[in-house]
């Protein structure tokens, strides 16, 4: 069962400096909370948000169609994150195009819109964010951190940024860096982007047009490696879209994985800002705590204090449970409490957001133990 959400934002008036050496100032956080906070603040989980998400997490919106949070099976009254028990907060970062303070938006110092001028930002700059949001809302510890994707690697900084803040950190489908396999795909996405015609160096507001092109051919090599091999085998195979015969033709759609992408690459084309996707995948890239300690994580996560779930899922190829593992030997060095889930799940990396059994069960069990702590 769900519930209607409420979206909010809150001004932040003063600079925020960020690891480029710039600084952002009188921008607005979108986020959104659910459940009640206790009396003496303990049961706050904080749920950060992987590339194309939001602060919306869960819940939906009275009257607008397909407005159901993006994690919805995961979080509310009676789900693995009980929203009975616990104080959930979903935080837009800085940069995306969902409410938070945006290249969209208007650049305080110029009075012209930010396009190509919004700053580079990274993890680090986001977890910075979101704590200024806590500190507003008078929440000083989390009884938990919790992330995907993008957004397991937020949590996982967390744990290094503001060790004494937070009691767990659940690490979904993440990894401690990206490959430079997973840097490349990233890079392809982008020079698809920029080199649009219509994208005019970042300023395409002010020419009335929007970089749909580059934005649906990036979507499209995303969701790629979102999916497993199995997963496109068995709901496309080889099928033909129109019928039984080929048209040899080297343009038109022939086969019903072709129509399935160019479907997601319009859909997100359509709502997806570019340079916000440029920000967010150079963010990805830029992810790496160990790299100020010769690559060595054990070394970067010394001064992490909280105890960890990590979850990887085995047809993940873009986030691999290798990587899971990386974390959780570098954990283990240091002495520090982990558990780690590798489930046996055939959807690739999107398992994350679905309702595998198994997974679920790990999730509700976790954080049952959590509710413990803070009752």
């Amino acid at each position: 069962m769900s519930f209607i959400a409420t979206p909010q934002s809150m001004h932040f008036p003063d600079a925020l400096p960020l690891q480029s050496g710039a600084s952002i100032r009188d921008y607005h956080l979108a986020y959104e909370t659910y459940g009640q906070l206790n009396a003496d603040q303990s049961n706050a989980v904080l749920v950060c948000h992987a590339l194309n998400a939001s602060h919306h997490v869960a819940g939906y919106y009275p009257g607008e169609e397909k407005s159901t949070g993006w994690w919805d099976n995961m979080i509310g009254p009676g789900k693995p994150v009980d929203t009975d028990k616990f104080f959930v907060i979903g935080v837009n970062n800085l940069g995306s195009c969902f409410g938070s303070t945006g290249p969209m938006h208007i650049n305080p110092d110029t009075g012209r819109v930010y396009g190509a001028d919004f700053p580079v930002v990274t993890v680090e700059d986001w977890v910075n964010a979101q704590a200024r949001l806590l500190d507003r809302l008078g929440i000083q510890r989390l009884a938990a951190v919790l992330g995907g994707s993008l957004g397991g690697m937020q949590a996982l900084s967390w744990t290094l940024q503001y060790p004494e803040r937070m009691r767990h950190a659940v690490v979904v489908a993440s990894a401690p860096n990206l490959t430079a396999e997973n840097i490349a795909f990233n890079e392809v996405a982008r020079r698809a982007i920029v080199t649009d015609p219509d994208f005019h160096g970042g300023n395409f507001y002010q020419h009335g047009v929007i970089p749909q092109r580059g934005l649906r051919i990036a979507r499209m090599i995303g969701h790629i490696t979102y999916l497993s091999d199995d997963v496109m085998n068995q709901k496309f195979g080889r099928q033909l879209r129109e019928g039984l015969e080929l048209k040899y033709s080297t343009q038109d759609i022939e086969f019903q994985i072709e129509s399935y992408l160019r479907y997601q690459g319009d859909k997100f084309s359509s709502y997806f800002d570019a340079n916000t996707y440029l920000l967010i995948t150079r963010a990805l890239d830029y992810f790496d705590p160990a790299r100020r300690y010769g690559g060595q994580l054990s070394q970067a996560l010394k001064v992490a204090s909280a105890r960890f779930l990590l979850v990887s899922f085995t047809t993940d190829w873009r986030f691999a449970p290798a990587r899971s593992r990386e974390i959780v030997k570098a954990l283990l060095d240091n002495g520090l409490q982990v558990s780690y889930a590798e489930i046996d799940a055939p959807h690739g990396h999107d398992a994350f957001l679905l309702d595998d059994p198994r997974y679920m069960s790990v999730m509700r069990s976790y954080f049952e133990n959590i509710a413990k702590e803070v009752a």
